[in-house]
């Protein structure tokens, strides 16, 4: 599977806010829309489109907090159309990964809406522990760096 991750440009950026999820996914995460507008108001997070070759599929965003040396990954979701094929997990630990090597950073963390079971199992593969933590709804996963 070859699964890259591209900023969003004009180019692809209607092909992004178009992606969908099936209409029982709706409230597990913001639309593209939303977070492109979060992204541009903030400053800092990061969005990228997924892709499998030259077809986008999904959409992941995050963002570095280098002062509290912490990855926060706010949103992942993958088109209806292309759901199944591991390419929201395959993006996911391509961020994980990137950021586990990073030295500055000590704790990766998402979240998700308690009744995405989906998102759960995909966390839990990639390392992440639940804390307990309930955050705008949410239940907070994370991975935590030891020093070595």
């Amino acid at each position: 599977m070859n699964i890259t991750l591209r900023k969003i440009t004009m180019k692809n950026f209607h092909e992004c806010i178009t992606l969908s999820l099936t209409e029982e996914q709706t409230h597990f995460v913001a639309s593209n829309m939303y977070s492109l507008a979060e992204a541009k108001a903030d400053n800092v997070s990061c969005p990228f489109a997924i892709y499998t070759d030259e077809q986008m599929v999904g959409f992941i965003m995050y963002w570095f907090d280098e002062a509290n040396e912490k990855l926060w990954i706010d949103r992942l979701m993958v088109d209806k159309k292309y759901q199944g094929n591991g390419y929201g997990k395959q993006a996911m630990k391509m961020v994980v990964d990137e950021y586990m090597n990073n030295d500055k950073c000590k704790l990766l963390r998402t979240s998700f809406v308690p009744q995405n079971t989906k998102a759960k199992k995909v966390y839990e593969s990639l390392g992440f522990k639940s804390t307990g933590e309930i955050c705008d709804g949410e239940e907070v996963m994370v991975i935590e760096k030891w020093e070595k």
